[in-house]
């Protein structure tokens, strides 16, 4: 099989990075992470023209990607420059729900999205839910052809930038159960919705969403009532490969600053890296990119199968990610010492999102689990 990048993707991956490493240097992220925002509207936008965000959806949807490749392309280069603008909660996750599932007038938000003119956020966690996707206990009660909707979503992830929201809630079922959960496409002002926003330690804003008998048309139900679950399971997929292929651009910059230490620095007239006991470590972590990189490719590829296939790999790829990531990140920050811990060094951010990532859509455990389960079956 061939693993080569086609022209296309080349072109985009090209592209982006030639972009970021332009524009998206340390300090102007640091700047991006004291705002109030948690992001740049610049920054954004320049990417939305450059055609990220539409790499993001099918043709059918508007946009001129869409497959797993395009998404783990996409995705490795914003890992590797550490951005922090939530491309994976408006364009994946939300957007791609409204792609999947919305009707005619609901899915020309997408344009709109693609454009870099709506920003997006999916509240479907809950306090209680951590990593079970079916496990919702937010409720939608029909009143005539309205539907009321009460509950708490827990760390809404660009909830307070979000023009409108995605949000899950349960019409029928116990949580636990696949069958009775319907999505929502609300927006973000409605009345009833509060918002209570705060930064995350990795970068990004998000929020506790609390819905108070929010009261909205029967019309902004997205797709057919209590059978969403499908699709936020084939979302979901979708998202945790785009955060596998956003660490392994972390990785990758962890790596390289790394290396590129060890081989500056000094001691008894050589270079660190020169010694064999860090030369050891040091082959290590490019032993684990390896891995980490053939892992992304093989849930890439498997992104548009079966849901068996897919899920099965999803975990073994996030597991594996998990694993490897954190030694990547613990053994970049003791080979620096010290100023591996400043947030004025490269290394800092970039850590922290790789150990950030393997809590985002299961962890380690969670997805070994997963996959024995799923083996299993």
């Amino acid at each position: 099989m061939n693993f080569e990048l086609t022209e296309e993707r080349q072109m985009l991956q090209d592209t982006l990075r030639r972009f970021l490493r332009d524009r998206y240097d340390t300090a102007t992220r640091n700047n991006i992470l004291d705002s109030a925002t948690g992001m740049s509207t610049d920054i954004w936008n320049e990417l939305a023209e450059l055609g990220v965000i539409g790499a993001l959806f099918t043709e059918e949807q508007g946009g001129f990607g869409g497959k797993g490749f395009d998404i783990a392309v996409v995705f490795e280069e914003l890992g590797r420059a550490g951005v922090v603008e939530p491309f994976l909660d408006t364009a994946v996750l939300a957007g791609g729900l409204v792609a999947d599932l919305g009707n005619e007038t609901q899915s020309a938000l997408v344009e709109e999205i693609i454009g870099g003119a709506c920003q997006m956020a999916f509240a479907h966690g809950e306090p209680t839910s951590r990593y079970d996707l079916n496990r919702v206990q937010s409720t939608a009660k029909a009143e005539g052809d309205n539907v009321v909707l009460n509950g708490h979503k827990a760390v809404v992830i660009n909830a307070e930038a979000a023009d409108h929201l995605v949000i899950s809630a349960r019409e029928s079922g116990e949580p636990g159960e696949d069958a009775g959960i319907s999505l929502f496409l609300v927006p973000a002002d409605t009345k009833g919705i509060t918002i209570q926003g705060y930064a995350l330690l990795a970068g990004g804003r998000a929020a506790e969403v609390m819905l108070d008998d929010v009261t909205i048309p029967a019309s902004m139900r997205l797709g057919k009532a209590g059978a969403a679950f499908a699709a936020i399971e084939a979302r979901t997929a979708a998202a945790s490969v785009a955060q596998c292929a956003e660490t392994l651009g972390a990785m990758e910059t962890a790596t390289a600053l790394t290396k590129d230490y060890l081989m500056t620095r000094k001691q008894f007239g050589r270079p660190i890296g020169t010694f064999q006991a860090l030369a050891h470590r040091m082959s290590d972590l490019l032993i684990e990119m390896e891995q980490a990189r053939s892992a992304v490719i093989n849930a890439a590829g498997h992104l548009e199968g079966d849901r068996k296939t897919r899920e099965v790999n999803v975990s073994a790829t996030k597991n594996l990610m998990g694993r490897a990531g954190r030694l990547v990140a613990e053994d970049s920050i003791q080979m620096h010492g010290g100023i591996a811990m400043t947030q004025e060094y490269e290394l800092a951010h970039i850590a922290k999102r790789i150990v950030m990532g393997d809590h985002r859509f299961g962890d380690t455990d969670h997805h070994l689990e997963r996959f024995i389960a799923l083996a299993a079956a």
